[in-house]
């Protein structure tokens, strides 16, 4: 079986105030001719279809042709779950008059779901739908208060699959998570993806998939696998941050067979417009040939540069942010110089508390910091779930 796996494709996302529609659009076009080209048996979109909870209608309009083409004019199954920026129960409705048609959505995280089966000339394959959701949604589906991280969560879900999954066919899992090796805290690969928990709970280890033949994820930008090649984000198709600048985006060509084995290939989509960085002093930048590239530009002149977007857009019409390269922090013992893009929330409260204040923050203020912040997070995600009137 040939499947294609994609994820977090983020329809109505907002970079630097620029919509990135037409953008989306020029690359789910590309898409759209890779599937004529390959003929794949199923397309997997692993969450994130949407940039938040209530999208904008170009978006909406955006992924209704897209799907349209594929599932209804193709003839080919989509098989879609929700991401942590997508409304469950917005992506949940229309699901089973949908599946008729060859369009099967998991918005809310069911403990009842049965697996989606397909076939091909080598039988049937079970793929097993896990869309994000918070611990406490799946505390209480599960009736267990043991469960409080995600990967607590990770483990309820994948352990109930496990009892019910048929012997003697392929299985494939599908899940939105932060997936490492070993469930250890690592470095997120988008600043464009917010966490999914504080300190190292929203971790996910990568042992819960193995039973599967092949486990299609979402959440990370950066295309990869973890722990073995079987277990793979596949990255969103374009770049949606600074941070992503050095990402190659696509998606990936997985064939499945019959004996449950995977080759994967990556295949590469062409942007409308790149997005990278450009580094150097005014004057070297203003002598830059002109590009409708979107660009970050970090700047190297030793002084403050006056009108600097202004000059910028004048050769880089499209440029995103302009920023001096660096940012000075001092600590007890040195001097040390470290790039914006690899502070995070945490370290930049402690560096302006400490400018601030001349001193550390407690302990305790640093807890209340990182309560303070879990909560503002989950009433984030809540909020998105109610139009605002």
């Amino acid at each position: 079986m040939k499947i294609f796996h994609t994820a977090d494709w983020h329809l109505g996302k907002i970079v630097q105030g620029v919509y990135m529609t037409e953008d989306q659009r020029y690359i789910l076009n590309q898409f759209i001719q890779a599937i004529d080209a390959e003929k794949p048996d199923v397309i997997i979109i692993a969450g994130d279809l949407y940039d938040r909870a209530i999208p904008p209608v170009d978006a909406v309009d955006l992924l209704d042709d897209t799907l349209a083409d594929i599932v209804l004019k193709r003839g080919i199954p989509v098989i879609v779950i929700a991401g942590n920026h997508d409304s469950p129960t917005r992506l949940q409705f229309g699901s089973k008059l949908m599946k008729e048609s060859g369009l099967y959505l998991a918005g809310e995280m069911r403990a009842d779901v049965k697996p989606v089966v397909l076939m091909d000339e080598h039988g049937e394959v079970h793929f097993h739908l896990i869309p994000f959701a918070e611990p406490s949604i799946v505390r209480q589906l599960f009736a267990d208060d043991s469960i409080s991280t995600c990967d607590d969560a990770m483990q309820a879900i994948t352990r109930h699959i496990k009892k019910g999954m048929k012997p003697g066919v392929r299985h494939v899992a599908i899940a939105h998570a932060f997936i490492t090796p070993y469930g250890e805290e690592a470095v997120n690969t988008s600043d464009s993806e917010r966490p999914l928990a504080i300190g190292g709970s929203e971790c996910v280890r990568a042992e819960h998939f193995e039973p599967f033949h092949y486990t299609a994820l979402g959440h990370l930008h950066k295309a990869h696998y973890v722990l073995n090649e079987t277990i793979r984000y596949a990255g969103s198709p374009l770049k949606y941050s600074l941070s992503e600048a050095q990402h190659e985006k696509g998606f990936y060509i997985v064939d499945l067979a019959a004996d449950g084995s995977v080759q994967v290939e990556k295949r590469k989509l062409a942007p409308r417009r790149e997005l990278r960085i450009v580094e150097g002093d005014m004057q070297q930048i203003l002598r830059h040939p002109e590009s409708d590239d979107y660009v970050f530009v970090r700047l190297i002149d030793p002084t403050p540069v006056v009108n600097a977007m202004e000059q910028v857009r004048t050769v880089y019409k499209n440029a995103m942010h302009v920023e001096r390269k660096t940012l000075h922090t001092v600590t007890k013992d040195e001097k040390e110089v470290i790039k914006r893009e690899q502070l995070d929330d945490f370290t930049l409260f402690k560096a302006f508390y400490e400018e601030v204040t001349k001193q550390e923050p407690s302990e305790m203020m640093q807890q209340l910091f990182t309560e303070a912040l879990e909560e503002l997070l989950a009433e984030k995600r809540e909020s998105q779930e109610v139009t605002v009137k």
